[in-house]
């Protein structure tokens, strides 16, 4: 059966998913891991603790508690379907929001890890300039940890595409809408259709090795400067 008989509809499905939760995540990771690297609050461990919490807890934990959050029978999800008509059950806004959620350590912890080995010098030294904190993230230390950036983006596109669990919970198995290649692998695998399964699970395999591979080359790259004598 050639492989493009099969329905490549979840695959697609899944690689835009990713794609945009990498993004959004880039987008609050940054600020939250600078924040994390340098703040002194008190309250600091507990923010450490919720971010990593998606680590720990059992995928379909997570996706339950968001599945009530946003149904239209609580609270949150009546206010957000009278207000802005906005429905994040059974949507692919609410597999976004679920994956941001579930993904964020993914892309917090390498950034606040790079962040974190930075020489305090460079930090001292561009505010000693006159330079704002802004200036200082954006042209001093982001260029300096550009290895703990592509891991927190490659990561956080791995582990969005495997998803299964918090997918389910929220966006159930509806084609063309919340149906990923892993609930696409658990119907086929229900319907015996073996064949079918082993395509998108190789699809995910391969693209999952290939993003890896791609880190691990990279930290190599970074780290041969240091080791040669």
């Amino acid at each position: 059966m050639s492989m493009f008989s099969y329905d490549w509809a979840p695959l697609l499905l899944t690689f835009e998913l990713a794609a945009i939760t990498t993004f959004i995540l880039l987008l609050l990771g940054i600020p939250l891991a600078y924040w994390l690297a340098f703040s002194g609050n008190r309250f600091k461990p507990v923010f450490e603790t919720a971010v990593s919490m998606p680590l720990v807890l059992p995928p379909s934990v997570l996706g339950f508690y968001l599945l009530l959050a946003f149904s239209p029978q609580q609270a949150f999800g009546l206010w957000l379907a009278q207000s802005f008509d906005i429905r994040l059950v059974f949507s692919f806004a609410g597999l976004v929001i679920g994956s941001v959620i579930f993904s964020l350590p993914f892309m917090v912890h390498p950034i606040q890890s790079g962040l974190q080995n930075i020489p305090l010098s460079l930090i001292e030294a561009s505010r000693t300039l006159g330079k704002s904190d802004l200036h200082t993230l954006f042209r001093v230390l982001l260029p300096n940890i550009k290895s703990s950036l592509l891991a927190g983006i490659v990561l956080s596109f791995a582990h969005t595409i495997g998803e299964f669990g918090v997918v389910l919970m929220i966006g159930g198995n509806i084609p063309g809408v919340t149906k990923v290649a892993s609930i696409a692998i658990y119907d086929e695998v229900e319907s015996l259709n073996y064949a079918a399964a082993h395509f998108y699970a190789m699809v995910l395999f391969i693209v999952s090795f290939a993003v890896l591979l791609l880190v691990y080359t990279n930290n190599r790259r970074a780290l041969l400067p240091f080791t040669r004598h």
